[in-house]
């Protein structure tokens, strides 16, 4: 079976879970956590999937490492350390931050700007982009990249509105060595 679909699997119990004791918001900070662990730590991951490296070794990292955590997510990342699944983890927290935001009408965006942007720039393209979408809220994580020129490059979930010079000038281009005018 696939990383993904298994990954799902598993957010779907965690979720559901969630629901049922009323502790999403509390899942979803600690599984923020846990995905920064891991994005920020890459041997981590080689640790886990180590074949030579005793269960009960990992699973001490992991308490250690998620110290007061829910016992829940606790119990889920040792659930999957059993059944020699490391490799979900990002999936399985992944899908679990988007179930916990389309049952609060979320949605994430990652906005690609020359530079930071200001709070009422910010404020501007949530409203914008959540009616276009219709979600309540947008959550932005603005990234500097100098690369685009100009303009704004949005990706929302598996969409890119590309509104930058950049974007602009490959159009122009493939338009010119398509010799469509």
């Amino acid at each position: 079976m696939s990383i993904e679909i298994v990954g799902k699997r598993y957010a779907n119990a965690l979720f559901q879970l969630g629901q049922e004791q009323h502790k999403l918001e509390q899942f979803e900070e600690e599984l923020r956590i846990v995905r920064e662990v891991f994005h920020s730590n890459k041997p981590l991951m080689e640790f886990l999937k180590h074949p030579r490296v005793e269960l009960h070794k990992k699973k001490q990292l992991l308490k250690e490492a998620f110290q007061g955590f829910s016992n829940e997510v606790t119990h889920t990342l040792e659930l999957i350390l059993d059944r020699h699944r490391e490799a979900i983890i990002p999936t399985m927290v992944s899908e679990f931050i988007h179930l916990n935001n389309e049952a609060r009408g979320i949605a994430e965006a990652e906005v690609y700007s020359v530079r930071s942007l200001s709070k009422d720039e910010e404020e501007t393209i949530q409203t914008v982009f959540a009616k276009k979408l219709q979600k309540d809220t947008l959550r932005i994580h603005n990234i500097v990249d100098p690369s685009i020129l100009g303009g704004l490059k949005l990706k929302i979930g598996n969409r890119i509105y590309d509104g930058s010079v950049s974007g602009k000038l490959e159009r122009i281009e493939r338009e010119l060595v398509s010799g469509n005018n």
